[in-house]
């Protein structure tokens, strides 16, 4: 056997716009979201996620073709999982940088806020009338901010909400399962009920942030309770979103015959994407709701 025979054929794909298009799209999401909290229009903000969601379809119906085309190796397959695994891995640093702020205001500013022996000065010359109690329902200087009048029920939308999402996380193994066993009426039953629960789990969430707003007073602009509490949730919204997307994406795959019960990996990344949402949901809900 030859020394090129050794080696697994490795697909080197043409050139494309996308990657460019993509990081144009992420830079105007970016201004678009800065320009927004800085009390600006959210229009350009929502345009930018449309030129997103404009690039992912277009760069991924390449790679779909590819795939179908039977172009991908062995070797490519690693790729895409290794591919995957980091980028799940960078949002789990993601979202540990907001959970890090979270528990630095908790643990170390309230205490210094609220006279602990580490600077009991703090208490005394800044607000000496600081009540140091999670979440900050009292604010000592109105002047600063307007606190909001209570914090969102635990037991009521975000109870309803993880029990949907832990609903869909046991949907979607079921469906994996079938697709394994190359039962396809199952897996397109159970693909859509995975779907369907995260809709309305989206739908709560917008209906749990029109009260907060309306009628608790909680907004971002509610001092630091409310800057976590939306920055931590919206975040994780939005990647419902992103996951609701890859799971219909592959649903219509689905549908059209695309997976086998051995070469299904865009099934599985979508997978691991939605379970990686399921886990930094029950820590949403843990530690923003509960505790």
């Amino acid at each position: 056997m030859s020394k090129a025979a050794k080696h697994e054929p490795y697909f080197v794909p043409a050139a494309s716009p996308w990657p460019f298009f993509m990081a144009i799209a992420l830079l105007i999401v970016g201004i678009g979201a800065l320009n927004f909290l800085h009390g600006g229009s959210i229009y350009l903000f929502l345009f930018g996620l449309l030129v997103v969601m404009t690039g992912t379809f277009c760069w991924f119906r390449n790679v779909v073709h590819e795939s179908m085309q039977g172009l991908y190796s062995a070797q490519m397959d690693r790729s895409f999982r290794w591919g995957m695994f980091w980028f799940i891995f960078s949002e789990a640093f993601f979202f540990g940088a907001f959970f890090g702020a979270l528990f630095y205001t908790r643990i170390v500013i309230l205490n210094h806020l609220g006279g602990d022996w580490v600077s009991p000065l703090t208490h005394d010359l800044l607000w000496p009338h600081f009540d140091a109690v999670w979440p900050l329902l009292k604010n000592p200087d109105p002047s600063k901010y307007v606190g909001p009048t209570q914090t969102v029920e635990t037991w009521h939308i975000p109870a309803l909400n993880t029990a949907l999402l832990l609903s869909s996380a046991v949907s979607l193994t079921f469906a994996h399962w079938a697709l394994k066993v190359n039962k396809r009426a199952l897996l397109h039953f159970f693909m859509l009920i995975t779907i369907v629960l995260g809709v309305i789990f989206e739908y709560y969430q917008v209906h749990e942030y029109m009260l907060a707003y309306n009628e608790y007073g909680l907004t971002l602009n509610s001092g630091i309770y409310g800057s976590t509490f939306f920055m931590l949730t919206g975040f994780h919204a939005i990647h419902v979103i992103l996951g609701l997307t890859m799971l219909s994406i592959v649903w219509v795959r689905c549908m059209k015959g695309h997976f086998s019960k051995k070469d299904h990996f865009a099934f599985e990344a979508a997978a691991w994407y939605w379970h990686f949402v399921d886990v930094v949901w029950l820590f949403l809900f843990i530690f923003v709701y509960w505790i």
